[in-house]
């Protein structure tokens, strides 16, 4: 299972705006319920699932823009695949939950 943080950056927009592509895109998302899971964030996008199909969202969701009449289309990706242990996106929170919790016992 891997995690991906994407943002789409549509450039040459008719305003500063982008909220009606991130709706777009979130849209093209919920067809992918089952296989991944997803959290939109103020400014990116985070997917979880398996690195194959994460690629095949990946491809889908910058195409949004272009559909939309957009030219071009700036797309930046992290992908954090840790192979040791299973990590979903609730999991890396609980960790760093449970490190803030002792360190509140420690002031």
């Amino acid at each position: 299972m891997a995690i991906v943080d994407i943002t789409i950056i549509p450039i040459g927009t008719e305003t500063a705006s982008v909220s009606k592509h991130v709706a777009a895109i979130q849209s093209v998302l919920k067809t992918y319920e089952g296989k991944v899971k997803y959290q939109l964030t103020p400014m990116s996008t985070i997917i979880e699932g398996e690195l194959p199909v994460l690629f095949e969202v990946i491809q889908e969701i910058h195409e949004v823009p272009f559909k939309h009449g957009i030219n071009r289309v700036a797309t930046n990706i992290r992908i954090d695949d840790r192979r040791d242990k299973a990590t979903t996106m609730a999991g890396k929170l609980e960790a760093v939950n449970k490190h803030l919790i002792e360190a509140e016992k420690e002031i």
